[in-house]
């Protein structure tokens, strides 16, 4: 059944291999039948800075809301993007501060400590690449970056289930080993 996709490309440069990631993904969904919209964060011109945190609201570039109305129209979610110092880019995170606020994607109850997650009924895919072993990565490390995205953004704010794929280490990675992840990105896609 085909779904409404919305890719978010992380990685500030779109000629990167996560570029490519996004766009082999778009195209493979599309061919799947699946309506798909693409934002490349590195060519949106936006503060990534939540100047005031909650206390104050601040007006969002037409970039931005591009992508909230996105968002807000999907029922699958895909962010592409590396694992730098064991996260997610600045860009990536300056989204969600920006992005992810209250009455949009949660909101907090009166008088408790508990909240209601405002992007129930969505599901979400982060594929990530990295120079570091993906084994490394979940075994030393334990997966700082897949537990912030996971875990603190996106269920925090109702979207479930969550699947994280990484690839890598990348940075010696020989163009067969690019063109087999990109193959596993096809099939995510037409299965997403």
């Amino acid at each position: 059944m085909p779904k409404q996709i919305t890719v978010i490309l992380g990685h500030p440069d779109a000629t990167s291999f996560c570029g490519a990631i996004a766009d082999h993904y778009v195209a493979s969904a599309r061919a799947a039948g699946h309506e798909v919209r693409l934002f490349r964060l590195g060519e949106i011109a936006f503060d990534p800075v939540l100047r005031h945190g909650y206390t104050q609201r601040q007006t969002l570039e037409p970039g931005l809301e591009a992508v909230r109305d996105a968002i807000d129209w999907a029922q699958h979610l895909v962010f592409v993007y590396p694992i730098w110092w064991g996260a997610m880019p600045a860009i990536l995170k300056g989204m969600f501060d920006r992005l992810f606020l209250p009455g949009f994607a949660f909101k907090y109850r009166e008088g408790s400590s508990w909240w209601d997650r405002l992007l129930s009924g969505r599901s979400a895919h982060a594929i990530t690449t990295m120079d570091t072993p993906p084994w490394y990565f979940r075994l030393v490390y334990t997966m700082p970056g897949h537990h912030q995205m996971r875990k603190t953004i996106l269920e925090f704010c109702g979207i479930k289930p969550v699947r994280i794929t990484s690839f890598g280490p990348v940075r010696h990675a020989s163009a067969a080993k690019r063109a087999q992840w990109l193959l596993t990105v096809e099939r995510h896609a037409v299965r997403d």
